[in-house]
C-alpha cells in the first residue's frame, strides 16, 4: 500500500511518517513534498498513490488548488491546524482529517476509515473530493452559531452568553469559564461537539483541553521550543499552550 505525505514542515512530516508506520508497516510512503508547486509536478508525471496525507495550508498556497490541476481519485487524509470550514467539511464527507498536532489514537481511527472506504468499490472518491472543495470554497453564509450556552448551576441550569465565555476547558468534563472567573459544567461530550457550535471568528481550538474567545486573550508569547504561552486576561489568569504546528494559524486568527 503506498502513500504520500505533502506537508512544508518537515519535523510535522517526519513524526506522522514515524507514527504511520508504527501504525501500519503495511503504508510505504514513496514520496513527502513540500510545496503546492512541487506536488503538482509531481502528480502531473506519477501515478497516484494509494493513500495521500495532506496539510491545508503550504508555504506557497492552499493544497486544495492541487485539484484544479490535475486529477485525483486516491482517498485524501487531511492534516490542518486550522479549524474553520475544513472541519465542519470533512465531517459532512467520509474522508477524514487531523487536527495539528496529530494524535496517535486519530490517526489510527483516520487509517482504519481508509481501509474501510478502500473495501467499497461503490464509494466515488472524486466526487466526494468534489464536494469538498464546494463546501469550503463556497461556505454557508446563512450559518448560525450558538449564542447561548447552558451549563450545571447546582439542580439548575444557567444560560451563558457566548460573549461572556473566557473558554471552554476539558478536564475530565467539559467547563465553561466566564469573564467574571466563575466555573460551570456543561453536558458536552466531546471538544469537537463545542467547537462546531462556536463562531471561528471568535473562538480558537487551541489545544485538546481548551477553546478561547480572541476577547479574553490578554497577551501571547513564544517560548524556547516555538510553542505559543496565551494569557487569558484577569481576573481568570489563566495561561494556555499553543503547539509550534499551530502558531502561524493562532496568529492569523487573532489578526
Amino acid at each position: 500500500m503506498q502513500a504520500i505525505i505533502i506537508e512544508d514542515e518537515p519535523l510535522v512530516a517526519r513524526d506522522l511518517q514515524k507514527l504511520i508506520s508504527q501504525i501500519d508497516s503495511a503504508i510505504n510512503i514513496v514520496a513527502v513534498i513540500d510545496s503546492l508547486k512541487s506536488a503538482i509536478e509531481y502528480f502531473k508525471s506519477n501515478p497516484e498513490p494509494d493513500l495521500l496525507f495532506m496539510d491545508i495550508q503550504l508555504s506557497d498556497g492552499v493544497s486544495f488548488d492541487l485539484f484544479k490541476q490535475v486529477e485525483i481519485k486516491c482517498p485524501v487524509i487531511f492534516t490542518t491546524a486550522y479549524n474553520e470550514y475544513a472541519i465542519r467539511a470533512f465531517k459532512v464527507n467520509s474522508i477524514d482529517y487531523l487536527l495539528k498536532p496529530i494524535d496517535k489514537v486519530e490517526l489510527t481511527t483516520a487509517i482504519e476509515k481508509f481501509k474501510k472506504l478502500k473495501e467499497n468499490p461503490t464509494v466515488d472518491i472524486k466526487e466526494q473530493l468534489q464536494s469538498l472543495m464546494q463546501h469550503i470554497a463556497l461556505p454557508n453564509k446563512t450559518e448560525i452559531y450558538k449564542e447561548r450556552f447552558s451549563a450545571h448551576l447546582g439542580k439548575s441550569f444557567i444560560i451563558i452568553d457566548a460573549t461572556n465565555i473566557v473558554c471552554f476547558q476539558k478536564d475530565a468534563l467539559i467547563y465553561i469559564i466566564t469573564k467574571d472567573k466563575q466555573q460551570f459544567i456543561t453536558d458536552f461530550q466531546t471538544m469537537e461537539e463545542v467547537e462546531e457550535l462556536l463562531n471561528p471568528k471568535y473562538f480558537f481550538r487551541a489545544n485538546r483541553q481548551f477553546i478561547i474567545n480572541a476577547n479574553a486573550v490578554e497577551s501571547y508569547r513564544t517560548d524556547s521550543y516555538s510553542k505559543l504561552i496565551v494569557k487569558i486576561k484577569p481576573p481568570v489568569n489563566i495561561t494556555v499552550d499553543i503547539s509550534r504546528e499551530k502558531a502561524q494559524a493562532f496568529k492569523s486568527w487573532l489578526g
